[in-house]
C-alpha cells in the first residue's frame, strides 16, 4: 500500500497483513520534488508516477514486485504543475 505525505515530499510504503490487515511502515521514499499532490501506479503495476505539483515535475519510480518497495528510474518530466496522472488504454 502506498500514501502520499505532502509536507515530508515522500510516498510511504506499506506491507499489510493478510491476516489483520495491519499496516507497517516499510520505507519512505523521496518523490525527488516538492507537493507530491498525486501518485498512481501505471496499468501493469511494474512503475509509479509521483506528481510534483510545486516543482512542475512528474517522476517514475521502479516498483519491486515481490516487495513494493520503490527505486527511482531516472525518468523525470517537466510539465506545469502536475495534479493528476492518467491512463488510457489504446
Amino acid at each position: 500500500m502506498y500514501g502520499s505525505n505532502r509536507g515530508h515530499d515522500s510516498i510511504v510504503v506499506y506491507t499489510v497483513d493478510p491476516l489483520s490487515g495491519l499496516l507497517t511502515p516499510l520505507e519512505w521514499v523521496s518523490t525527488q520534488g516538492e507537493i507530491p499532490r498525486h501518485f498512481a501506479l501505471d496499468p501493469t503495476g511494474r512503475f509509479l508516477y509521483a506528481e510534483n505539483q510545486k516543482s512542475d515535475t512528474i517522476v517514475q519510480f521502479r516498483v519491486d514486485e515481490a516487495s513494493g518497495r520503490l527505486t527511482p528510474t531516472g525518468q523525470v518530466i517537466q510539465t506545469g504543475s502536475p495534479v493528476c496522472i492518467v491512463f488510457v488504454s489504446g
